[in-house]
């Protein structure tokens, strides 16, 4: 039992690093400005949501959908990767007018979901993760791991507002351009894999 209570920590954690938080919060900020709270608990919920299910899907299918659409995860890392770029850019370029949305815009698949939470690394981590998961007992860390995760994000989008006002504006604007930066390193390492995957 204490072995199951361990790996489920520890994959919990990782998956949890893995979906980029102070990008999902930044995103989750800049986002949500005209929004009351209602609407933000509901954006969380439906963020967490999201992530949750599309991690169960590449844990257990992932691997039988690439084979069936007949695309590699190389070739996955690659073409994500330059999505991940634009993320970062444009992370780097965020200014208040540019995070403006309307009304009715739902942020809360995408981008926060995907590709924020569900990004290269951690849809790449997770398809793994199903693939050399064998037996019931490894499917259940796999599958309890991220709904712990998914939790994370959302108790951590319900106290975005209190993670703001200790931030303030400055605070925030630094952690939105660590947070891109922190993204095209993500970014780089990804194409780079799946070019040299490759090349081989």
């Amino acid at each position: 039992m204490d072995n199951y209570l361990v790996a489920i920590l520890a994959t919990t954690t990782k998956l949890f690093a893995l979906m980029t938080p102070p990008a999902v919060l930044s995103a989750f900020l800049s986002g949500t400005k005209q929004n009351d709270e209602p609407q933000r608990r509901k954006i969380a919920l439906k963020t967490s949501c999201a992530v949750f299910i599309i991690g169960i899907v590449l844990f257990f299918f992932g691997n039988t959908m690439f084979s069936v659409f007949g695309f590699t995860l190389d070739a996955f890392r690659i073409g994500s990767g330059a999505l991940l770029f634009i993320t970062a850019v444009a992370l780097m370029n965020d200014s208040p007018d540019k995070n403006k949305i309307s009304s009715d815009e739902d942020i809360s698949v995408v981008p926060l979901a995907i590709p924020l939470c569900m990004g290269p690394a951690s849809i790449g981590t997770i398809i793994v993760m199903g693939t050399s998961s064998v037996g019931f007992a490894a499917n259940m860390v796999g599958a309890v791991s991220l709904f712990i995760a998914s939790s994370g994000i959302y108790a951590m989008l319900l106290c975005a507002k209190s993670i703001a006002k200790v931030l303030k504006n400055t605070g925030i604007a630094i952690l939105s351009k660590l947070t891109g930066l922190l993204i095209s390193a993500i970014a780089a390492q990804v194409v780079f894999t799946g070019i040299s995957a490759f090349l081989k």
